[in-house]
């Protein structure tokens, strides 16, 4: 608990700031929401073409991934960085590619990204790979594919 005056003016002040930076983040995730498809998982459609974009950590990655189509994993922090020799090169900036992470803010993050740096078929998974797991479909990791049951 603070004692002085300043210490209190302190602790409001960063209480403020945690504040605005949740309330700017949600403006962002709100806009990025709006700006790409959210797909649901009952809508989504994969073929050949189709990358699937995994933007999570690589240990969460490792925990468990969507086990169809063509699967990318590149982390939502090194994205930018990545994109035109990972995904552009290699598919085109033209590919159909649907973003995904744990639970979606992240993946509409990602496809906004995606969308500025100029590709133009992005979409990303409503509800992440926790809306995956719990209507049932399955994962796959190191040790095999698997289920909730």
């Amino acid at each position: 608990m603070p004692n002085s005056v300043h210490e209190k003016l302190e602790s409001i002040s960063s209480q403020c700031d945690e504040f605005l930076l949740n309330e700017h983040l949600s403006a962002l995730v709100q806009e990025a929401n709006s700006f790409i498809p959210q797909i649901d998982i009952k809508d989504l459609t994969i073929d050949d073409k189709t990358v699937l974009l995994d933007v999570r950590e690589p240990e969460e990655f490792s925990s468990g991934f969507i086990p169809i189509g063509t699967v990318l994993t590149i982390p939502r922090g090194k994205l930018e960085f990545m994109a035109i020799e990972k995904l552009a090169k290699v598919y085109g900036q033209d590919a159909k590619i649907i973003t995904y992470c744990l639970k979606g803010p992240r993946g509409s993050l990602a496809a906004m990204q995606l969308k500025k740096l100029g590709f133009t078929n992005v979409s990303n998974l409503k509800g992440g790979i926790l809306e995956w797991i719990n209507s049932g479909k399955t994962i796959k990791n190191y040790l095999g594919e698997f289920k909730l049951v």
